[in-house]
């Protein structure tokens, strides 16, 4: 029988102070802020951002500002996204269970949209269009998911499907309640959603583009990317596949990919104004 790759099982608590746990997705999330506000910063030197001066010039309030509404569109939108993409009947059955956030329970899905509508009032606040503050934010997202695929790696959760026993990196999760191997799906999506993706995007916003068109490739290519990885990644044990043989996060991917095409034909039409 072929040799298998046994999981790890890491501690999921990094650091233990007396009764204080600092767990390793806590610490994912604090690198994912932490690389957002790095590459923020960055980003006010491309165009068009360098040159904009109306309203005001971009700037690191701007990032920090930005993150902090991003922060609470993540936290919110995760969350209520998973309760109603997920689980709608038991949360409403139980209301108060929405706010038990530490059992988990979290929908990049749903915290997207919460990014999307703070990106929305953030624009509002400041008096800036939208899709500018989009396309400036697009870029630097990639590498933050990635980091969070990598917390979902340590905690063992959202495991693959079944492999072939002859793949050389298929591995066992004892957790899942099956010695056969599986596709490692956290480092899937960490290569595609996270690492290919953020080149990708980085390489595609160094040059001017259409109002969001930025924005509309990310779409795109999470929207694809995640919808390849599905494949891999074993469903929910209470969804299963739904319609077509697919699952939850394929069929939240197709609106992603159809507003992403949107936005980029719209962009095509919509140049940025000429810095002024």
């Amino acid at each position: 029988m072929p040799a298998m790759l046994m999981y790890p099982q890491f501690d999921p608590i990094a650091i233990k102070l007396g009764p204080l746990a600092v767990h390793w997705y806590g610490l994912t999330y604090l690198v994912a802020f932490g690389l957002f506000l790095f590459l923020g910063i960055r980003r006010l030197k491309d165009q068009p951002f360098a040159s904009i001066t109306t309203p005001s010039r971009w700037q690191r309030k701007d990032v920090e500002d930005i993150l902090f509404y991003g922060v609470l569109g993540v936290i919110v939108g995760g969350r209520l996204g998973y309760c109603l993409f997920y689980k709608p009947g038991y949360y409403l059955s139980n209301p108060l269970e929405i706010l038990a956030v530490w059992q988990g329970g979290m929908s990049f899905h749903g915290g997207l949209v919460g990014v999307i509508l703070s990106m929305v009032l953030f624009a509002k606040l400041k008096g800036r269009p939208w899709l500018q503050v989009a396309d400036f934010v697009a870029p630097c997202i990639p590498l933050g998911l990635a980091s969070g695929r990598v917390g979902n790696f340590i905690n063992g959760e959202l495991w693959g499907r079944f492999s072939s026993p002859d793949l050389p990196w298929g591995m066992v999760f004892p957790q899942s309640g099956s010695m056969l191997p599986r596709h490692p799906s956290q480092i899937y999506q960490f290569l595609l959603e996270g690492v290919l993706l953020f080149i990708v995007m980085w390489l595609y916003s160094r040059k001017q583009r259409g109002e969001g068109q930025v924005a509309g490739v990310f779409m795109i290519g999470y929207g694809l990317l995640r919808f390849i990885a599905e494949y891999f990644r074993e469903p929910d044990d209470f969804l299963g596949l739904l319609s077509l043989n697919l699952s939850m996060g394929q069929w939240l991917s197709l609106p992603m990919v159809l507003l992403g095409i949107y936005l980029w034909n719209r962009g095509r039409k919509q140049p940025l104004l000429p810095p002024r």
